[in-house]
């Protein structure tokens, strides 16, 4: 078990390295998000011109569509420092205070995850983001005592999937907001070809086809089915990628032509068999599936319902007509391969 695991952390480990290597450095190098980045080249421009800290900056949207990366590229085109954290490492307001006493006068302290900072610690942020100070309590009860701390003055970069857990009086403190929204086909295919070439791989234009068209709009998703494909490649022989061995790869990890994994297909089917197409909260679909919420909200949800196969309603999800359609074609499908053996 010792073994296995330490395998996994290794692959994990790799895994994660490959992913910041990959990472686009420059806007240049950013594929898609043409507004966001034409937006945020002119306000970055303008503050090194004057300079000044950015305003600071909220990105949001779903998971492995570049915040982080862009974070990154805001820092470097702005030539500054650059400190990144998440919601769920800031505990305390100790914690929130040793970072902004430590940045240097317009450095970029990058939250991921902000959504995660209790209320207390957002509270204790409008301060240090409007006015570039912060109080410090010593002491307790009748003896203590606050200092007042002038930090220099810095841009905060906030990186969530749920907007919606920010309080407005924090999210207000933003003076820039950029939704970032799921790629499209030829994007994709842009960032598989960068990232093959990287990685030394070979890929056929109909085989970076395939992989962006199954990776649910999403950069992170199609870098990481390129390393798995690879493995594939390397173990057959292969020396390039193309259609035919990107599809039986993809199809052995369980991503069907439509992008969708097992977990879709699981999703769409409870909605559909065990619920009869009636509306269904979040938790007893969690429960049903024995996943997280969170996980199905912030990854699977925001796909399924971009590509119309389910609806959310006030009573909660509901399969749409497209979905009923889709899961009842598979049914059949499934019982034809049977019937005929195939699926043995």
């Amino acid at each position: 078990m010792a073994k296995k695991s330490l395998l996994n952390l290794n692959q994990e480990l790799e895994d994660k390295s490959l992913e910041r290597a990959l990472r686009p450095k420059s806007f240049a190098e950013f594929p898609g998000q043409d507004s966001i980045k034409k937006q945020l080249k002119v306000f970055v421009s303008a503050a090194k011109q004057r300079k000044e800290p950015l305003d600071h900056t909220l990105l949001y949207g779903p998971p492995g569509l570049g915040k982080t990366t862009l974070a990154r590229i805001i820092a470097d085109t702005m030539e500054v420092d650059y400190v990144p954290t998440s919601g769920p490492a800031i505990r305390r307001k100790g914690d929130l205070a040793a970072l902004l006493t430590t940045l240097k006068e317009r450095s970029v302290l990058f939250i991921d995850e902000i959504h995660r900072l209790s209320a207390d610690l957002e509270e204790y942020l409008y301060s240090a983001m409007e006015d570039f100070f912060i109080d410090i309590v010593t002491g307790e009860g009748l003896g203590a005592s606050s200092m007042r701390f002038h930090i220099s003055p810095f841009t905060l970069i906030g990186a969530t999937t749920r907007t919606g857990l920010l309080k407005a009086p924090f999210r207000d403190r933003f003076g820039i907001m950029q939704r970032l929204d799921f790629y499209d086909v030829d994007s994709l295919c842009s960032i598989v070809n960068r990232s093959a070439q990287l990685l030394d791989v070979k890929l056929s234009s109909e085989g970076a086809k395939e992989l962006a068209q199954r990776s649910r709009g999403t950069p992170r998703i199609v870098n990481r089915l390129l390393r798995r494909i690879r493995d594939y490649a390397q173990v057959a022989g292969k020396e390039k990628i193309d259609k035919d061995l990107a599809c039986y790869a993809l199809e052995e990890l369980g991503i069907n032509n439509q992008g969708l994994t097992r977990l879709d297909m699981e999703i769409l089917k409870t909605l559909h068999f065990d619920f009869g197409g009636q509306p269904v909260g979040i938790d007893t679909l969690s429960s049903a599936l024995s996943e997280e919420a969170d996980t199905l909200e912030d990854f699977y949800e925001p796909y399924l319902i971009r590509q119309g196969f389910i609806r959310k309603t006030p009573r909660g999800r509901v399969l749409s007509k497209k979905g009923q359609n889709f899961i009842s074609k598979e049914f059949k499908n499934s019982v034809h391969k049977t019937a005929q053996g195939e699926l043995f």
